[in-house]
């Protein structure tokens, strides 16, 4: 089973840097919430009450992306373990009338988890399997 998702959002004058791009810690924000909306679409009918990010890798930026472009996230678990889930993200920049190039890409690494009474979270198996 395939577990991906797609995220999208606009670069605003406050997601900007000095030069008028977009400030590359936003990216890996937006990123880490397309990751999770990936993963998430994988605890249907598992016991863990959500996922959280474990790691992030290999993110490489490849291109700026200005103010007032669309960023367009996509995410694919790539590999599931026995609590946790690699999702792959690309995010891809769009001007108007513009082809969409690749902007930034990474790998991500998120944990399901279990809420505990005393408001603790601890990690639980989710018995995935991707094939």
């Amino acid at each position: 089973m395939k577990y991906s998702a797609k995220y999208s959002q606009l670069v605003m004058p406050q997601d900007t840097n000095i030069l008028g791009t977009l400030f590359g810690g936003k990216m890996i924000s937006w990123m880490d919430i397309a990751a999770a909306k990936a993963a998430h679409r994988c605890l249907i009918d598992v016991s863990a009450d959500s996922i959280v990010t474990r790691a992030m890798e290999t993110i490489e930026f490849q291109e700026a992306v200005e103010m007032g472009e669309w960023v367009n996230l996509e995410s694919v678990v790539v590999s599931v373990g026995k609590t946790s889930f690699k999702i792959k993200v690309e995010a891809y920049a769009e001007r108007i009338g513009g082809e969409k190039r690749l902007a930034c890409s990474g790998i991500f690494t998120m944990v399901s988890v279990c809420k505990n009474e005393d408001g603790t979270f601890k990690s639980v198996a989710h018995g995935l399997n991707l094939s």
